[in-house]
């Protein structure tokens, strides 16, 4: 079943990358990304209600990400530094902005998306990847900010694209 295996597959990771932040390894390369999906309870902990959607500067966006976006292993949800609305902010240690940005712009390809464009590095160090979805108006902007030895990741997800 996919799902299960999509799960083994999230487990695994995670057991992975705790090793790693107890110091079991002494590798320094970032986490490296699956094609596998995971549900949206990776994200935000809680499967929130479905329609729920913000107006933003940037365009309207679903509040939550829909189930089976990618996610960034060993990035967990970040509430405390968001800067605003936002379909997932999520905070991962010790990985670089263009990485992230780059990784996701490879798996969300793989899904079917095209890219507008990748900016960067700006002023701040951050990077922002847009894409297109194939549903007519969707579009989605991942940006990727340095915050010390963290890296913040602020996912916008447009109100326009699929959310299952």
């Amino acid at each position: 079943m996919p799902s299960n295996r999509a799960a083994l597959a999230v487990s695994l990771i995670a057991v992975v990358v705790l090793l790693a932040a107890c110091g079991t390894s002494t590798s320094s390369a970032a986490p490296t990304p699956t094609a596998a999906r995971s549900p949206l309870p990776s994200l935000t902990g809680t499967v929130p209600p479905a329609g729920g959607q913000t107006d933003t500067e940037w365009g309207p966006i679903w509040d939550t990400l829909p189930g089976g976006f990618p996610s960034y292993p060993g990035s967990t949800p970040a509430e405390e530094t968001a800067t605003g609305p936002a379909s997932a902010n999520l905070v991962v240690e010790g990985v670089d902005a263009k990485a992230i940005a780059t990784r996701f712009q490879g798996l969300l390809q793989g899904a079917g998306y095209s890219t507008v464009g990748l900016s960067g590095p700006l002023e701040d160090g951050s990077y922002v990847l847009d894409m297109t979805g194939s549903a007519a108006g969707c579009r989605l902007q991942i940006s990727a900010t340095p915050t010390g030895g963290l890296t913040t990741i602020t996912i916008l997800y447009g109100a326009a694209c699929p959310h299952t």
